[in-house]
């Protein structure tokens, strides 16, 4: 009996009774989600503890606001060049041991870097700030490229539904990073944020080691050229890069625009950036289970996601010719929706460019899981650079509510391609496709 055949197709002659329950998850599934869960909210929460305090004390050692900046963009750019090449290379150096020393350096880089107040102020401390970040971003980018590619591995029927899962440890990470490490930096200093945490994140190392599964796999021929030379794959990717372009668009300015605005203490601006990470992680898990549930509704998700999103950058501001006067109810409003939305575009996405490369012909595996996996990294990585400096740049020479217009527009060209490729393309779909592209979500791991 082959072990890579669903077990509902093995057997033709007796239809499965309807009132069969639903397969309970295996040992390997389970212990696999309590991995990735710790994976995300581990690094998440170690990536956003730098925000409220480390400019300051980078100023102080004598770098500038744009040699700031720049600290926090190297990370962007060194997480999309190792998530490339780890990507490419996972079956190679092995999906359980990338994310294990992806673990080790992040951890290790993010105790170094907690150290840095006692280097000297100047040259010394700004050189060694890029060398640590940029370490930590490979480091990074591997645990997160080999966890995309496992879980995409083990849970084959349903991606878009532990993705939304997992996303609410991500959202958990990146909620409580700024007030923990603002509260310990407060209560003791620079450095015990950074140690304690990256303590925390040294702990995961062992207990990964134990529970995660190794996976064996051949290297595919496959690129990522040729993953690109699609060009529904394409459009995915730039759905993707919209997504965190608005992301770190609004990391960099919305906080200054709300004090400023509203007039509102830090205290109260980090309360009213929960309105976008909070509707982001309770939207998730429902975005994942429907797109699994109803995957042919993937892609029109994330086009009214997109409009969503990009209606909601619109207002939030609002941009000038609306003529809508600026008001915080209507902001957190706003960043509510533009979360909700984000969930229900992000999390259909991976799993669509899976699919999508496996209709094109893509070997089923780890190889293509890692090379989807990289491609989404980078991409991502790409956004989060863009945003924050032409975000910023158009903040700086026009307004903030300008610069939200041009996020926004951004969204509503991803989902107005999207929904054209899609139109175009569903009058050459027919029954027998629509069967064969829900078979290559059949498992590729069974125990």
């Amino acid at each position: 009996m082959d072990p890579h055949v669903d077990p509902r197709q093995r057997d033709n002659s007796s239809p499965a009774e309807p009132t069969d329950p639903p397969p309970r998850m295996t040992r390997q599934q389970t212990l696999t989600l309590i991995s990735m869960a710790s994976v995300n909210f581990s690094s998440m929460i170690c990536y956003s503890i730098l925000g409220p305090f480390f400019p300051m004390e980078a100023v102080k050692k004598g770098a500038s606001q744009t040699v700031v900046g720049l600290i926090f963009g190297c990370y962007a750019v060194s997480n999309l060049i190792g998530s490339l090449l780890l990507g490419k290379y996972i079956v190679q150096i092995g999906a359980k041991f990338m994310l294990v020393t992806g673990l080790f350096v992040s951890s290790v880089c993010t105790i170094l870097f907690g150290l840095l107040d006692r280097v000297p102020a100047g040259p010394v401390f700004i050189a060694l700030c890029f060398i640590v970040r940029s370490v930590d971003a490979v480091g990074f980018s591997a645990a997160m490229t080999s966890s995309f590619a496992l879980t995409a591995k083990i849970f084959p029927n349903n991606v878009a539904t532990v993705f939304g899962s997992l996303e609410i440890f991500t959202g958990l990470g990146l909620i409580m990073g700024p007030p923990v490490g603002g509260w310990f930096y407060q209560s003791f200093g620079y450095e015990v944020p950074f140690l304690l945490l990256g303590c925390f994140l040294l702990v995961m190392v062992p207990f990964n080691i134990y529970i995660l599964p190794t996976i064996d796999a051949d290297p595919s021929k496959d690129s990522f050229f040729q993953l690109l030379t699609h060009v529904k794959i394409v459009l995915l990717c730039y759905v993707i890069f919209t997504l965190s372009a608005g992301l770190g668009f609004l990391d960099a300015t919305l906080s200054l625009f709300v004090m400023e605005k509203f007039n509102l203490s830090p205290g109260y601006v980090g309360l009213v950036m929960l309105g976008l990470s909070l509707p982001y992680c309770l939207a998730s898990p429902l975005m994942g289970y429907c797109t699994d549930k109803y995957p042919a509704t993937r892609s029109w998700f994330m086009v009214i996601g997109g409009i969503a999103t990009a209606a909601g950058f619109c207002l939030i501001g609002p941009v000038p010719f609306l003529h809508i006067p600026s008001q915080l109810w209507l902001l957190v409003v706003m960043l509510g929706v533009i979360g909700a939305s984000l969930g229900m575009t992000s999390i259909p996405t991976f799993p669509e460019i899976i699919a999508c490369a496996y209709e094109k012909g893509f070997e089923e595996g780890l190889s293509t899981l890692g090379m989807v996996s990289g491609l989404f990294g980078a991409v991502w990585s790409l956004g989060m650079f863009y945003g924050p400096i032409v975000g910023g740049l158009i903040t700086q020479h026009l307004s903030f509510e300008w610069a939200a217009a041009v996020q926004g527009g951004l969204g509503f060209l991803s989902a107005f391609l999207l929904a054209l490729h899609y139109l175009c393309q569903r009058p050459q779909s027919t029954p027998e496709e629509g069967r064969r592209q829900t078979e290559e979500t059949t498992p590729l791991l069974n125990d």
